[in-house]
C-alpha cells in the first residue's frame, strides 16, 4: 500500500514547465512569411492594414485608390519577407513600402495628389452620440487643416503623431536626414497650430 501510494505522489512532484506561447512579434512572422506560411501573412495583415491603408489614403485622398495601394503594399511584403533585415521595425519597414508605392501613383496620377484629403473613422461604440460628434467635428478639421500643410510637412505629421515613429524611424522612411526631419518637423507643427487656431481649436499639438 505504501509503495502504491508514493509511486503517484513522486511523479506528481515533478515540476513541468508550462507549454511555452508562439511568438506572433512582427519579425517571427516576417520570417514564416519569407518561408511561405500563408496564416503569418493573414496575421500580420490583420494587425497592420488599418494603419497601413490610413497612411496611404492621407497621402493619395481616394479611398478606392487607397485600397489597392494597401493590398500592392502587402503583396510586396509576401513577395519580399525574404529581403527584410530586421534593421528596422516591421512597421517602419511597412510605411517605407507604402510611402514609395503612394509617390509612384502620385507621380502617374497627378490628379490624385490634389483631392480633399480624408480618412476614415473607426469610432468606439461606447461613445455617446455628442461625444462621437464631437470626435468626428474635431477629426474633420483637423484633416482638413493637414490637407493645407505641404506633402514634406503632412507625412512627417502623420509619421510622428498617427504611427509615433521616433525621429529616426521617420528619417529611414523618408530617406532624409535626422535634422531635416527636426527641421521639417518644427516648422510643421508650427504651421498646424496656426491653421487649427484659426479653426478654433487650441492647443491640440501641445
Amino acid at each position: 500500500m505504501r509503495n502504491d501510494l508514493a509511486g503517484p505522489n513522486r511523479h506528481a512532484s515533478v515540476d513541468r514547465p508550462p507549454p511555452k506561447a508562439p511568438d506572433t512579434s512582427d519579425e517571427v512572422l516576417i520570417g514564416k512569411i519569407a518561408a511561405g506560411n500563408r496564416l503569418a501573412m493573414q496575421a500580420l495583415f490583420a494587425r497592420h492594414n488599418v494603419r497601413i491603408y490610413r497612411f496611404v489614403l492621407r497621402m493619395v485622398g481616394d479611398n478606392g485608390l487607397a485600397e489597392d495601394l494597401t493590398s500592392e503594399v502587402f503583396l510586396s511584403v509576401w513577395q519580399q519577407a525574404h529581403r527584410f533585415e530586421a534593421r528596422s521595425a516591421v512597421t517602419t519597414w511597412l510605411l517605407a513600402i507604402a510611402r514609395y508605392k503612394a509617390l509612384a501613383e502620385l507621380r502617374r496620377r497627378p490628379q490624385a495628389a490634389s483631392s480633399e484629403r480624408e480618412s476614415s473613422d473607426i469610432s468606439d461604440p461606447a461613445d455617446t452620440p455628442d461625444v462621437a460628434f464631437e470626435i468626428k467635428h474635431r477629426g474633420e478639421i483637423l484633416r482638413k487643416c493637414l490637407a493645407r500643410l505641404s506633402r514634406e510637412h503632412r507625412e512627417v505629421i502623420d509619421l510622428v503623431y498617427y504611427h509615433e515613429k521616433s525621429v529616426q524611424e521617420v528619417a529611414e522612411i523618408i530617406g532624409i536626414g535626422g535634422n531635416t526631419v527636426k527641421t521639417r518637423m518644427f516648422y510643421a507643427r508650427k504651421q498646424l497650430s496656426k491653421l487649427l487656431e484659426a479653426e478654433g481649436v487650441v492647443g491640440a499639438l501641445s
